[in-house]
């Protein structure tokens, strides 16, 4: 482990780790003993003790863009560039691989009864039964690297590269599909009451009703494929573009802070009701509600943009500046908030599933 010094104000650095390489967009999953796992741009899958230190490390053959996922079992899941799906074990050993058509940079939603869902470069949403074998696939009409959210009913949301968002059924059936005019390189976002967001391209913000129905949709102006987030009112957090951004719950911009540096990641939502965002680039800051900067905190380097923000159950808060994972502390720090969708993948976990954890 090599430490990295840091300025920072209103964070206490518990420790630093240099992430060989670096860490992609891959954001970091906790298990339910602490492990943090992180995937890396030089295709490693990272377990790090609550200390800081490397238990083990996967090497997959390529990069690894896809957040892991950890699973009841502590099966931990996550795709690599190498056109592959693994499953790995607790103790870092491969327990079954999934060959697919192309990169795996959807991160997997993981579902009650076990079953894991993500989608391909090849043009193809897959689920897996916990074994890995096939349980079915479902052909979309191009590129699917967003990473899939799973409803309390069930269904199973995505975008893809076809302009189309669609919500499928478990047994992989089309509920319906959303046409949009960009790309849908984000992952969607599920409230309590079952509404759906996500962001396209075509530079809007969208909240649909369970029923694919359009409940609103906001011109942001957005071209970056960070993910929004939501807090225990309804309102909704996101980078657009070069913007740290909160809309109401009824779809209208409540605020915006600047950024030197476009932001692909998702903020998170602590149970103290601030939101952190991190820009991907060695920074992390805290505001309400309101958009009032609560504390700010120079964290790295920024050499690369990287994976979202992630809050522990303790409220230690993980973040990366591409080279290098974090720990820290915050004034008066929170563990996240006890709501459907309060970080990227929905909780510490990652399974992209409400009411997991």
């Amino acid at each position: 482990m090599q430490l990295v010094g840091h300025a920072q104000t209103g964070a206490t650095n518990f420790w630093t780790l240099k992430v060989a390489g670096f860490s992609g967009a891959s954001s970091p999953a906790l298990a339910s003993d602490g492990t943090i796992y992180q995937g890396t741009f030089v295709g490693q899958l990272l377990a790090i003790t609550p200390q800081g230190q490397i238990k083990w490390t996967f090497r997959a053959r390529h990069e690894i863009k896809s957040s892991p996922a950890v699973a009841d079992d502590g099966s931990i899941y996550f795709g690599s560039r190498d056109r592959t799906f693994y499953a790995v074990t607790p103790d870092g050993k491969r327990k079954w691989a999934f060959e697919t058509g192309a990169w795996v940079d959807s991160s997997p939603a993981i579902a009650a009864d076990g079953t894991i869902y993500f989608g391909s470069w090849d043009g193809n949403f897959y689920a897996l039964n916990p074994d890995g074998s096939l349980k079915w696939k479902f052909a979309g009409g191009g590129i699917i690297d967003s990473s899939p959210a799973i409803a309390a009913d069930g269904t199973i949301y995505f975008g893809s590269h076809d302009k189309s968002f669609y919500a499928l059924t478990p047994e992989g059936k089309l509920r319906w599909k959303f046409p949009t005019q960009g790309e849908i390189v984000s992952s969607p976002a599920i409230n309590s009451d079952g509404a759906v967001y996500f962001t396209s391209t075509d530079g809007n913000l969208y909240a649909l009703n369970p029923d694919g129905s359009e409940r609103w949709h906001l011109r942001t102006g957005g071209y970056t494929e960070s993910s929004p987030v939501l807090d225990a009112q309804g309102q909704v957090y996101l980078g657009v573009n070069e913007y740290k951004t909160g809309v109401s719950a009824d779809g209208r911009k409540l605020w915006q802070e600047g950024s030197s540096r476009p932001i692909e990641v998702s903020p998170a939502v602590a149970a103290n009701g601030l939101v952190y965002f991190g820009t991907g680039w060695g920074d992390l800051s805290a505001y309400n509600a309101q958009g009032q900067l609560a504390w700010s905190a120079e964290i790295g380097r920024g050499v690369v943009p990287t994976g979202s923000t992630t809050i522990g159950p303790d409220g230690a808060i993980y973040e990366c500046d591409g080279v290098n994972l974090f720990s820290m502390g915050a004034t008066n720090s929170a563990p996240a908030a006890r709501i459907a969708w309060p970080m990227f993948r929905a909780n510490p976990r990652h399974t992209g599933r409400v009411n997991a954890d």
